[in-house]
């Protein structure tokens, strides 16, 4: 994921779709992850999640930040394995046992943080932060300093892990070996977070000062020149998203555990 969080261009109906619809979609189909618990339905949601990456040619960052979420997610799937003695026992515990429901719990939880982070991630690729910043500031009258300071933070992940990057390599070329175990490569990249803090301040101290030669404090929400309307491709997504939510509501209600 050479370009983690940059925009990437494309014709595809969610770079067509107003900002704020992407942003309040996403958070719907985050909710519905977390309104039921039933596997099945966070597979078909997260089956929904790779077909919209996949209308948008975003397969490739689609699937390592799956990967990457998954990843991070086992320390939460072995919690919800050891301590949820649900279902017929596979495993007798000192503290219970585990049975087929801890094993189903600990895959809910996997797909549930692929399902929700998916949509969230893809609305960064597919939007430009300065037209994220501008409509919500237009539409939903968000201070403009509030939404600068969201984008920025957004903008300046990608260049702080290209330095990151960079000092890696530089190490390299003088002999440092990053090859081996996690904790060997945490140990020896502990020290490069000096040099990394330091080109972060350089950095946001001249993007302050660029702004406010251009005026940053007389920006107001009436300052942009670009319009962002509505229209009817943004209605059925959230008339979609709202019923996904509902779907989810009603299953969790309704469909009994897979346990």
């Amino acid at each position: 994921m050479a370009k983690f969080l940059e925009y990437v261009p494309g014709e595809s109906f969610l770079h067509r779709m107003n900002p704020v619809v992407k942003v309040l979609c996403a958070l719907l189909i985050s909710i519905s992850c977390f309104c039921t618990g039933n596997l099945i339905f966070l597979g078909v949601v997260l089956v929904m999640d790779f077909a919209l990456a996949a209308s948008c040619t975003m397969m490739r960052q689609a699937a390592g930040l799956a990967r990457a979420i998954a990843i991070f997610s086992i320390l939460l799937a072995l919690i919800a394995l050891l301590t949820t003695p649900t279902g017929p026992q596979l495993v007798a515990l000192p503290w219970g046992y585990l049975g087929w429901g801890s094993v189903v719990a600990a895959i809910t939880v996997v797909v549930r943080l692929v399902a929700c982070a998916i949509p969230l991630f893809l609305v960064m690729y597919v939007t430009q932060m300065s037209d994220l910043a501008n409509a919500f500031c237009k539409i939903v009258h968000v201070p403009y300093k509030y939404a600068f300071t969201f984008t920025s933070a957004v903008h300046f992940i990608p260049v702080f892990m290209n330095d990151m990057s960079g000092i890696m390599e530089a190490q390299t070329a003088r002999g440092v070996e990053f090859d081996g175990g996690a904790l060997k490569r945490i140990r020896l990249m502990v020290p490069l977070c000096v040099p990394l803090l330091i080109s972060s301040v350089r950095k946001t101290n001249s993007a302050a000062i660029a702004a406010e030669v251009r005026g940053f404090n007389l920006r107001t929400c009436e300052s942009g020149f670009k319009e962002y309307p509505f229209a009817r491709l943004d209605a059925g997504a959230i008339v979609a998203c709202v019923a996904l939510v509902a779907a989810s509501i009603v299953v969790s209600m309704l469909v009994p555990p897979l346990f």
